[in-house]
């Protein structure tokens, strides 16, 4: 009996399915920055899934047609606050808590979310509230857009008590399935940024962490703190504002990851002072503590371009009002902290993925990692404010943003 069309056709697919092959896409680019440093010029990156496969030249059809476009890894903000954000009201709401509906602080925070995705970020640290899980995992499961989210859940603070106390704290926050643990090593800057913690308390959260496979960053403005921190097993230091030459020399040391923010975050604070005033700590000497920090912190970043082994990530800092923002502090970077445009982009990505134990699986362009790409009108590693138009983005494989450059 003979075979039909169909049946033939029917026979020929359904293997493959089974197989669980994906469906091939490719995108050619104009040029390729690959988040090591490297650079290729038209050729393209070819994704089975969510994964790249193979970055090809000789592949001349493109699913995407990015030829004009430079093509790179999406971001890596390895500190932000997806939580933050101005309520109702207009005011600014950092925590859960309070009149909000959790409902709605959840919402915000997924609109945060969305305008990092679609300012090309597809990874961000979370750091920390316990909402973040559920955000974290319905963006995985793929329901809602948002970049891949990292969380510490809730941070662990000086009233948690004393080091078997922090040691508990730890363990709960594991039991609840935190990615990372947070700990507020330092006081906040707006309060003079001094330790808080002895160098035994760090030891035991930072020990108990690492003993139950979770990474450990510390949050830490005073030299002091930072030096307790990176001493007590911290695997990152979080601001930075009041460090000097001998902290920076023992982070390099140590090969500990340092996440200066120098620029959005008080920025938006000064744009948006009347949403934050009076909340919390939040006061006038607050802010004027915040205005001094400014030119302190970006001492403090230029003094660590002068160590090469030093591996400063890309952390925002971002609260309300700065998310779809975050590229302007890699841009401060560079045009005023003097960092090269090339580096800047590698901290960015590649590095910062390393510094989130991720960088077998995102932060470049290359076989067998996550197809996280970013199009760029413009190439940031000649110009770093072309991430300013930024108007393609893949996540997982995912096309979130495709639109066309706007004239020039």
């Amino acid at each position: 009996m003979p075979v039909s069309r169909r049946a033939l056709v029917a026979a020929l697919v359904v293997p493959s399915l089974a197989l669980g092959q994906a469906p091939t896409i490719t995108v050619r680019a104009g040029t390729v920055l690959d988040g090591r440093g490297a650079v290729a010029h038209h050729t393209t990156i070819v994704i089975a899934g969510s994964r790249i496969v193979r970055v090809d030249p000789t592949v001349t059809t493109a699913t995407y047609d990015l030829h004009t476009l430079t093509v790179m890894p999406g971001g890596v903000d390895t500190h932000v606050h997806l939580t933050s954000h101005f309520d109702a009201d207009g005011r600014a709401h950092n925590d859960p808590g309070g009149a909000e509906p959790l409902e709605e602080t959840v919402l915000y925070a997924e609109e945060n979310a969305y305008r990092a995705l679609m300012a090309g970020i597809t990874t961000v640290q979370s750091i920390g509230s316990n909402l973040d899980r559920e955000l974290r995992d319905a963006i995985a499961r793929g329901t809602i857009p948002g970049p891949r989210v990292i969380t510490s859940l809730d941070w662990i603070t000086p009233a948690d008590g004393d080091a078997d106390a922090l040691r508990r704290a730890v363990r709960q926050r594991v039991a609840a399935r935190a990615n990372v643990i947070k700990i507020l090593g330092s006081k906040s800057i707006r309060e003079g940024g001094g330790p808080n913690l002895t160098e035994e308390q760090l030891a035991a959260a930072c020990g108990e962490a690492k003993a139950l496979g979770r990474r450990c960053v510390v949050h830490a403005h005073a030299a002091e703190a930072a030096r307790r921190a990176v001493l007590g097993g911290a695997t990152s230091i979080e601001h930075g504002v009041l460090l000097d030459s001998a902290t920076l020399d023992l982070i390099t040391d140590h090969g500990v990851f340092f996440d200066p923010n120098l620029y959005l975050v008080f920025q938006n604070y000064f744009d948006n002072k009347p949403r934050f005033l009076g909340i919390e700590n939040y006061t006038e000497e607050g802010f004027a503590q915040m205005h001094r920090a400014v030119p302190l912190v970006l001492e403090v970043f230029k003094q660590a371009l002068r160590r090469p082994k030093l591996r400063i990530v890309f952390g925002t800092d971002a609260v309300a009002g700065a998310f779809g923002r975050n590229w302007e502090e890699l841009i401060y970077r560079v045009q005023v902290g003097g960092q090269a445009p090339m580096a800047a982009v590698v901290s960015a990505t590649s590095l910062s993925a390393r510094s989130l134990a991720l960088g077998d699986s995102i932060g470049a362009i290359a076989p067998g990692l996550e197809a996280d790409l970013i199009g760029v009108d413009g190439n940031p590693a000649e110009d770093i404010t072309a991430l300013r138009r930024v108007v393609f983005v893949m996540k997982g494989g995912t096309v979130v943003k495709n639109v066309a450059p706007q004239p020039r």
